[in-house]
């Protein structure tokens, strides 16, 4: 029964958001314009325009993904990429020395505004903890 509800309220969920682009999607297929640092055939990543620190960039799959309840064994391979990379990119920005946090807000009370799943890489001031 939990199985399930989980897999009705998934496809809930996935209508939801696949009745129109995100803004990410629109990105990526670059019907809007965005400031992208790094892109691969399984991620992009670009500069918030709403930034939460002096850098604040958001990596994403390709694949739209809305959330990680969403994730399917497939995502194994993507969701790891994007995680492998996030270093390279902070490197790619001078990042490393001082450091930077990765953030993925899963959900309404999370604070997730896009149902497409994001990394946020913020950086560039001391970041104060617990967040929120």
């Amino acid at each position: 029964m939990e199985v399930s509800a989980s897999n009705e309220a998934m496809a809930a969920r996935q209508d939801k958001f696949t009745m129109s682009k995100t803004i990410f999607e629109r990105i990526i297929a670059r019907e809007i314009p965005a400031n992208i640092i790094y892109e691969d055939a399984h991620i992009v990543a670009f500069m918030d325009v709403k930034p939460m620190a002096p850098t604040h960039v958001l990596i994403i799959p390709r694949k739209p993904i809305a959330r990680l309840e969403d994730v399917t064994p497939e995502d194994h391979a993507v969701l790891g990429h994007l995680l492998m990379k996030a270093p390279d990119i902070a490197a790619q920005l001078g990042l490393t020395e001082n450091g930077y946090r990765l953030v993925i807000n899963n959900g309404q009370d999370a604070g997730q505004e896009v149902p497409h799943l994001h990394v946020h890489l913020l950086a560039g001031r001391k970041l104060a903890w617990p967040p929120g």
